[in-house]
């Protein structure tokens, strides 16, 4: 991998991991810092023996949201020159699972890196919040869509408005968190939910993925022609053959992603 100056990377077994290394600044994401978590996402993506990954925080603080610092001066014309939020982009391409860690702080852009997860594990006494507002903003790398689609249109502006911290439990009640566990079993829980994923068939695991991504979007008949195709698609691969066969053969299957 590469070497990266605001983030680390490590491989678990076949788990990637992203720490957020930023500590003093509670996480705080500069504009380097995004491109390094995303190349370092695109890394493990394109690394056949990284079937999951997983992005956690170092410190008190998964991440309190954007550097401000860095945005104060900005304007519109240097953000639009900028292109502000194409790294953001790029994350909603991958293929494979991400698993989100959080605790403390997941506040503004951090919210934002979290909801781009497909599970999020919550240690107790994180606090979620869009404080954007409280400085003349509002989020802008997919914090008004992303949350929406999970919580509604009225809890969304609830939450958005008031720039209110929401509590883990209270992430967990609007299905905003998949679980909420102990501070100290934190990365423990995620490393465990990603090994039993890892052990999945691979290509059934990303068509699982694109075709839940598409139900936030696509009708319901839409949704489901969606997942036939994919359905119908993986018939051509080994893994079928080889699920299906140590299935009537009472064995444990050993998937190879192909």
């Amino acid at each position: 991998m590469t070497e990266f100056q605001f983030i680390t990377t490590s491989i678990q077994k076949e788990i990637g991991i992203v720490e957020l290394n930023r500590p003093k600044q509670y996480n705080s994401l500069n504009r380097q810092m995004v491109r390094e978590i995303v190349e370092a996402l695109e890394a493990f993506e394109h690394d056949e023996f990284v079937r999951v990954m997983i992005i956690s925080g170092r410190g008190k603080a998964f991440s309190s949201g954007a550097d401000i610092d860095e945005m104060a001066s900005d304007d519109s014309i240097r953000l639009e020159l900028l292109n502000q939020f194409a790294d953001w982009d790029r994350v909603a391409l991958l293929k494979k699972p991400i698993i989100g860690a959080v605790h403390g702080y997941v506040f503004g852009g951090g919210f934002e890196l979290a909801l781009s997860c497909d599970v999020l594990i919550a240690a107790e006494g994180t606090e979620f919040c869009f404080p954007e507002v409280n400085l003349g903003v509002m989020p802008g790398a997919g914090g008004t869509q992303r949350l929406t689609k999970l919580v509604g249109r009225t809890k969304s502006l609830e939450w958005i408005w008031s720039a209110k911290r929401i509590t883990a439990n209270e992430a967990l009640q609007y299905g905003v968190v998949n679980r909420v566990v102990q501070p100290e079993l934190l990365l423990e829980e995620a490393l465990k939910f990603a090994d039993t994923i890892s052990k999945k068939p691979p290509l059934a695991i990303r068509l699982i993925k694109e075709s839940v991504t598409k139900a936030v979007d696509y009708s319901l008949y839409e949704g489901m022609q969606y997942e036939r195709k994919n359905f119908y698609l993986l018939f051509s691969s080994e893994d079928q053959k080889e699920g299906m066969k140590a299935f009537v053969e009472k064995r444990t299957p050993q998937f190879k992603g192909r």
